[in-house]
């Protein structure tokens, strides 16, 4: 038994955060299936650097532009393909598994982040084209995105709800995760064939907040020590929360009137788990995130770190007061992480958003080429 196995043993699902087509068709994610990874994420920003520095496209795109000139519609039939393939690989492992794993997500496109009724009319019609039950649709958890995830789950889409970074944001997303499984029981609708992750971003809080602690360090010799000693820490202490939120909503009487027929929990989905800072250890969004009902999504070389020297141990309700404690001591020293948040959110939608842009700009200069050749 290998070390990714060894979390299931511990309530953690593995999944990858990357797609392309090659990984597909060479049996290379199969082989990581075979290893113990459960599931596929992608994003526009995976997509378009898979898109436009792989040539697995290249003979799909010749066929596509005799027909087709929309660079929207171009990619989404690129998407779309990849996302069907990924799914079938992955289909043993949601039929052995009851649906609770074997999922790969596909996004909604990024521009319509703030607008809810676009982003309900998105996720129905890719659910529809992909036509796979072990779809999960990635809907951004904005204002505006909440009701559209309410919706789409009465509906009875699978949704990944996706750029989470406050404890305020993600107590509102599961609220909404709650209602969508209450209109659709209402509606007389089964439950127990749902599912849904809230993926909470780790890393991107840390990139962000120890930049001002740095500052703080700088600037202020007195609270150098105090700064300091809290970088590093705030991302995990942020999850830890998170986390301690995720088993207080999930009991209770309301729960329990879902859970009898049949809901599933909407688990914790930790992302951006890579190490952006090379000071610190590769695996420390990882090891210290590892229990019950919970998913770490790894981009390729996570997944591989954590193989060879990943310490398969429970963690995430570990030193729930020191993390309490950690955000005190960032209060006060002045820094507000509900700002942090609310900028990294905004970044986030922009970051996708630019991608996507970047990802069309460059397929429509492939389809020129291709056309004039």
């Amino acid at each position: 038994m290998n070390r990714i196995q060894e979390r299931y043993g511990l309530g953690q699902s593995v999944w990858l955060d990357y797609i392309e087509r090659s990984l597909i068709k060479s049996g290379g994610l199969r082989k990581l299936v075979e290893s113990g990874v459960a599931g596929v994420t992608s994003n526009p920003t995976i997509f378009q650097q898979a898109i436009t520095k792989s040539d697995a496209y290249a003979a799909e795109l010749s066929e596509l532009v005799v027909t087709t000139s929309d660079p929207k519609t171009l990619f989404e039939s690129l998407a779309v393909a990849d996302i069907k393939a990924a799914a079938d690989v992955l289909r043993p492992v949601y039929d052995a598994q009851g649906g609770h794993d074997g999922f790969v997500s596909l996004e909604v496109a990024p521009d319509l982040a703030f607008d809810t009724e676009a982003t309900v009319a998105e996720g129905l019609r890719l659910h529809a084209a992909v036509d796979r039950p072990n779809l999960m649709i990635k809907v951004p958890a904005t204002r505006p995105g909440l009701p559209a995830i309410r919706r789409l789950l009465a509906a009875g889409v699978n949704i990944n709800v996706t750029l989470i970074f406050s404890l305020e944001r993600y107590a509102e997303v599961k609220e909404a995760f709650m209602a969508g499984l209450e209109d659709r029981l209402a509606a007389g609708k089964p439950i127990d064939k749902i599912a849904s992750v809230a993926s909470f971003f780790v890393s991107r809080v840390d990139v962000n907040i120890d930049a001002r602690l740095a500052q703080i360090a700088q600037a202020n010799p007195a609270q150098a020590a105090a700064a300091t000693a809290l970088q590093g820490k705030i991302a995990i202490a942020n999850s830890k929360l998170a986390y301690a939120q995720f088993q207080e909503k999930f009991q209770g009487e309301r729960w329990d009137r879902l859970a009898v027929a049949g809901a599933r929990v909407q688990r914790p989905l930790w992302a951006s788990t890579s190490t952006k800072n090379p000071a610190y250890p590769d695996l420390i969004y990882v090891d210290t995130l590892i229990g019950p009902h919970t998913v770490n999504t790894m981009p390729p070389g996570t997944v591989d770190a954590f193989l060879d020297h990943g310490v398969p141990k429970r963690t995430v309700d570990q030193d729930v007061g020191v993390a309490t404690a950690e955000l005190a001591a960032l209060a006060a020293l002045g820094i507000s992480l509900n700002a942090v948040t609310d900028e990294l959110e905004a970044d986030g939608v922009k970051k996708f958003a630019d991608s996507f842009v970047q990802l069309l700009a460059a397929i429509e200069d492939k389809r020129k080429e291709l056309i004039s050749a």
